[in-house]
């Protein structure tokens, strides 16, 4: 049997922690409020409201919370018309109007906010068409099959009327 060649370290060259009263203690290993918002940051997006949630449980206080959010926004590092226009873009391929108001509404983003951004998806009847002809691709042979591709042009949160453009062009 070999034996191992590793030079081992006299005991007093070992590295020892610190005493517990130089190490740092639990509150001030978490970073403030700011530099944790503006790591967030860099990686997405995010709404004023998802933000707050998020950085709740560091905040001493809630007007502390408030203030730093007031000072991102007025820095423009936090935008929640921002942060609508992107999480339209993204998703507008997928997902019709309705759905995309809805989703942005749980995310605490004002209506305002929300008519602004919508323009940026396109047209919801050409969005529409291209969802349906990906997954359908062919005019529905019976009225079961008629009612289950309007469903699901539904639950994708397409209006009523791009749905019968849609579905009366794909008939014709």
């Amino acid at each position: 049997m070999r034996k191992s060649r590793r030079k081992l370290r006299p005991r007093s060259a070992k590295r020892r922690r610190p005493p517990s009263s130089s190490r740092p203690s639990r509150h001030r290993r978490v970073p403030d409020l700011r530099v944790r918002a503006l790591q967030l940051l860099t990686r997405r997006e995010y709404s004023r409201a998802e933000l707050k949630a998020k950085l709740a449980a560091q905040a001493e206080t809630e007007e502390e919370l408030d203030a730093v959010l007031d000072r991102l926004q007025t820095e423009k590092l936090l935008s929640d018309q921002r942060y609508a226009t992107q999480r339209v873009v993204a998703r507008a391929g997928r997902y019709g109007n309705g759905r995309l108001r809805q989703e942005l509404r749980q995310r605490g983003i004002s209506d305002d906010d929300i008519a602004e951004a919508l323009p940026e998806a396109g047209d919801e009847t050409e969005r529409c068409r291209a969802i349906w002809g990906k997954k359908f691709g062919r005019p529905p042979q019976s009225a079961e099959e008629r009612a289950k591709q309007v469903r699901f042009l539904q639950y994708r949160g397409f209006s009523g009327d791009a749905i019968r453009r849609v579905m009366s062009g794909a008939e014709e």
